[in-house]
């Protein structure tokens, strides 16, 4: 089953099997693309909770989008005690520099 808001898969189950296509549509939406670079900016430890705040989105919605960063190898979850501390991977890194890169691109546009 999709979510229609996002296209993307919603039962956990089936987030393993995203394609491609789906990892597009992911970063192709504010909110997860703003999550990934506020983790890159991040200053100290980044949990699920502080960002969905800083990400002005639900905490459920926040951790299904890091969820599916996970599954494609964005993220990794260090577990403290009860505490899931966030941080990218190499390939996150890459891909939120990627994601601010464009922005700085389109604020030079001029609409």
């Amino acid at each position: 089953m999709f979510c229609k808001k996002h296209n993307l898969l919603k039962d956990s189950k089936k987030i393993s099997l995203m394609k491609k296509e789906d990892l597009e549509n992911l970063f192709l939406h504010q909110k997860p693309a703003k999550l990934l670079v506020k983790i890159k900016e991040g200053q100290g430890t980044k949990y699920a909770s502080v960002l969905s705040k800083e990400v002005d989105c639900t905490y459920s919605h926040c951790v299904r989008l890091l969820q599916i960063m996970k599954n494609f190898k964005l993220i990794e979850f260090e577990k403290k005690g009860r505490i899931n501390i966030i941080k990218l991977t190499k390939l996150g890194e890459d891909v939120a520099f990627a994601i601010e890169n464009l922005v700085r691109v389109l604020e030079r546009v001029n609409l």
